[in-house]
């Protein structure tokens, strides 16, 4: 419990979606002075606080911290994948600015490679201009029927950005509470918990991927292998011609480098399976013509396996829900709270991150100045 009084917003989840929207939060708060006194609090049952093997373990459900990850355009053919693609371009800015301030760790700008056997439309049609216009990713370069592994009939590169997700996750944790943020350890069954678990809650930020009992919200199984190959400076991704995928993510910051995956929707396993870890491992095998000559021990056909791993990428039928759900009458001193939803990104949260918590701070900014209307007639009563 947080001693004092000051009016507090609290962010659900510290996922990566819950600390980009809590440090966009304290920026909205530090640049409106009547504001100076709030604080935002962040509560959540798991925390950035470890790596893949060390000995404290996070559950599948903490899916941040088993996230590839990587930026990963895809083409705007439906509403949803429009507005993602919005989103991941403000994320591609924001980690531009990041890299530029030189003091941002977990982050890696780093080429990218994808083959196809069996594109979409919206692949086959997308230019170099076409494609930075749509993601702010620049070099964009088809490759040659010589550089396509067998099997694939188109393929591009471009420069991107890998992710250490437990290095850049603790980073970000460690940013917010620099920066005057608190936390709180807790297991919450419900958002009006989050309204009472510290005093003079003003409104709730609702980042917890799942979206308690929100009955479009199902996981999608994700299946890869963490291993200790350094051999990769890119990242790889192949989409196979049965709708499979293997994609090679490396772990800048001695992270090794991430082999997967699987895209399993309603799967509710929680255990790896031994043929899917070959599966894996077999495909990285056929991508070896992209692998860096450098000399390393461990090439593809030597890599160690670290942990297999299994996370459930919480996503939602229709897209991330982002709205704020208002009581059914603000102005009584007695309602609920306001809850500001965001949540549901499935496995773009890396990419789409800061996209939505800049979409989070411009809803935060409208509802204080609605609540401080309400405020203000209520004094007059």
């Amino acid at each position: 419990m947080i001693h004092n009084s000051s009016p507090t917003i609290v962010v659900i989840g510290c996922g990566v979606i819950g600390l980009s929207s809590a440090l966009s939060l304290q920026e909205v708060l530090r640049n409106d002075k009547s504001k100076s006194s709030w604080q935002v609090v962040i509560v959540s049952k798991e925390w950035p606080t470890s790596i893949p093997g060390a000995p404290t373990h996070h559950s599948i459900e903490y899916s941040s911290m088993w996230a590839g990850a990587h930026v990963r355009p895809i083409p705007g053919t439906t509403e949803q994948l429009r507005q993602e693609g919005l989103w991941l371009k403000q994320t591609v800015s924001k980690f531009n600015s990041l890299l530029k301030a030189g003091n941002q760790i977990g982050l890696a700008l780093a080429p990218a490679i994808e083959v196809f056997e069996a594109p979409g439309n919206g692949y086959k049609a997308q230019t170099a201009e076409s494609f930075e216009a749509d993601s702010g990713l620049k070099g964009y370069r088809e490759l040659t029927a010589e550089e396509l592994p067998n099997g694939t009939v188109l393929g591009f590169e471009y420069e991107s950005y890998c992710i250490n997700s437990p290095v850049y996750c603790g980073d970000l944790l460690r940013k917010f509470i620099i920066a005057g943020g608190k936390t709180i350890n807790a297991t919450l069954r419900s958002v009006d918990e989050a309204s009472i678990i510290t005093p003079n809650v003003q409104f709730v930020v609702n980042a917890s991927g799942i979206g308690f009992n929100d009955s479009k919200v199902f996981p999608i199984r994700g299946h890869i292998v963490l291993t200790n190959s350094t051999c990769f400076d890119k990242t790889i991704t192949r989409q196979n011609m049965d709708g499979t995928w293997n994609f090679i993510i490396p772990r800048f910051f001695s992270g090794g480098t991430v082999i997967g995956g699987t895209k399993e929707p309603h799967d509710w396993r929680r255990q790896p399976d031994s043929a899917t870890c070959h599966r894996l491992i077999t495909g990285v095998q056929d991508l070896k013509q992209h692998v860096l000559s450098n000399g390393s021990p461990s090439q593809p056909e030597n890599m160690s396996v670290i942990q297999e791993i299994v996370g459930r990428r919480p996503a939602r039928e229709g897209g991330l829900r982002l709205e704020i759900e208002f009581p059914g009458n603000m102005n009584s001193t007695e309602s609920k709270l306001p809850v500001l939803h965001a949540y549901g990104a499935g496995g773009r949260g890396f990419e789409i991150s800061w996209g939505v918590a800049e979409s989070v701070a411009e809803l935060a900014r409208s509802l204080m100045v609605k609540l401080d209307q309400i405020k203000g007639r209520l004094a007059r009563l």
